[in-house]
Order: structure tokens, then C-alpha cells, then sequence
């Protein structure tokens, strides 16, 4: 059995691509969220609006919005229709908890 070579630093190199550095921090989780789901949602512009959403809406409601906005191949603005979705989803999520109480 033959070990594998350490890959050099050159090599390392070559592969990482690293983040649009525009002087500006992620150092929160949610930050790295909202700027992957603005980036997944192709809206880069309103990155900001991705972040918040990240910061006080339900995970898991933000990610069914978002695989449901990614998997639709044909729609014109997948950012719209992430919003749609949100909505459906939060109006669901409230509509249940208050049949329960």
C-alpha cells in the first residue's frame, strides 16, 4: 500500500476560490446563511433583506422556501418565489399553533 504525497501549498492553492472580499466581515452564522441564500436565489442585491431573514425567521422554514425556489428551473425571478413561499409557509406554521391552543 502506497501513502499519498501531502498535497503542496501550490496545489491547495489552485483549488480554493475564495469569497467576494469586498473589505466587509461575516463573523456570524446567520451571516453566512443570509449571504448563501442570497447567492443561491441569485439576488446579491438584497443580500442584507437574506441576512435579516436569517437572523429572525425559522431555519427550517427558510430552508424548505429555498429548496423550493432552487428546484423550480423555470421561474423567472427565484427570488420571488422564495418570498412567496416564506409566506406560505409562516401563514401554515401560524394557522397550526393557534388550532392547538
Amino acid at each position: 500500500m502506497k501513502k499519498r504525497d501531502p498535497l503542496s501549498l501550490g496545489d491547495i492553492f489552485k483549488v480554493y476560490t475564495p469569497a467576494d472580499d469586498s473589505g466587509k466581515y461575516i463573523s456570524k452564522e446567520f451571516q453566512d446563511f443570509g449571504y448563501r441564500l442570497a447567492v443561491d436565489l441569485d439576488d446579491l442585491a438584497h443580500k442584507a433583506l437574506y441576512i435579516r431573514l436569517a437572523k429572525t425567521v425559522d431555519r427550517a422554514i427558510l430552508e424548505k422556501a429555498r429548496a423550493f425556489a432552487v428546484d423550480a428551473l423555470h421561474a423567472r425571478s427565484r427570488a420571488r418565489l422564495f418570498m412567496w413561499k416564506m409566506r406560505e409557509l409562516k401563514k401554515n406554521k401560524e394557522h397550526l399553533t393557534s388550532d392547538t391552543k
